[in-house]
């Protein structure tokens, strides 16, 4: 297969996505890694190139540009031969791509939190918008406390994307007591953080 170089920020929760997959399929010692820096207000140019959307993380593999990190992640488990981490069909399927739909959804919210606090001018910040963020993570984790049962078992992709979107709360809002009240999606995240793909694309000190 041809050498894929994949475009990423060791901060970026999808991006880190992307590299556990990579890691837990052996697809990494094929993949060369860019780290590029940007934010919405200061893009990069070779990102531009590859993804007209210049987000992280994209993929670049047999002429071929790939984004963003749920179609990154499906063709590199199209790529092995071993176990996949989208379950290829049934109800495991669905209940697999429904749990990286909430995980993204948790990483979207938080992103926007984290752009209307950081990267806006602070006499322009809107408190209400982000209360409004803080709502959608706080209604996912509710769910996925609720539903910790099912996280457990072998990774896929689900819970890959779940683990990725806790650690990046983690890294942005550790003021964020979000294991509070959720002591067992807080006990299964402390084992599946254990994982060697997951110790190994923890993100850099904030």
């Amino acid at each position: 297969m041809a050498k894929m170089k994949l475009y990423y920020s060791p901060s970026s929760p999808y991006a880190r996505k992307v590299r556990v997959v990579a890691l837990l399929t052996g697809l990494d010692k094929k993949m060369d890694m860019v780290n590029v820096g940007l934010t919405p207000v200061a893009p990069n140019a070779d990102v531009d190139k590859h993804n007209p959307i210049g987000k992280i993380p994209a993929l670049s593999v047999k002429g071929m540009d790939l984004f963003d990190s749920p179609v990154i992640c499906e063709y590199l488990d199209s790529q092995h031969k071993g176990r996949k981490l989208f379950p290829r069909k049934g109800r495991a399927r669905w209940v697999a791509l429904r749990q990286q739909a909430m995980g993204d959804g948790l990483l979207d919210a938080a992103l926007l939190a984290r752009y209307e606090g950081f990267l806006r001018p602070e006499d322009k910040r809107w408190p209400d918008w982000s209360k409004g963020q803080i709502k959608k993570i706080d209604g996912v984790l509710d769910q996925l406390e609720a539903e910790a049962k099912s996280l457990k078992g072998k990774p896929g992709i689900g819970t890959i994307t779940i683990a990725c979107a806790l650690g990046y709360l983690d890294f942005r809002f550790a003021s964020h007591d979000w294991r509070g009240k959720r002591p067992r999606l807080a006990k299964w995240f402390a084992t599946f953080s254990k994982l060697p793909s997951m110790k190994a694309t923890v993100p850099p000190p904030a």
